[in-house]
């Protein structure tokens, strides 16, 4: 997820995203929780896409 294609997306489909974002986060958590996640990158990239997200509607706060 690349952080322009994010800033085309409104305010309302950043945060519909953002909710998606922390519930694949939690998912893999569990999963890691339960020693059932193979790969252990994509916790990170997850948390990465959720720290995008929140600044882009943060800027786009800032804008207003």
């Amino acid at each position: 997820m690349k952080a322009s294609d994010l800033r085309a997306k409104s305010e309302a489909d950043l945060t519909k995203e953002l909710g998606e974002l922390y519930k694949t986060h939690f998912s893999l958590r569990m999963q890691k929780a339960t020693q059932q996640l193979q790969n252990n990158t994509q916790l990170g990239n997850v948390r990465r896409d959720i720290a995008r997200v929140k600044t882009v509607l943060n800027q786009k706060a800032a804008a207003k």
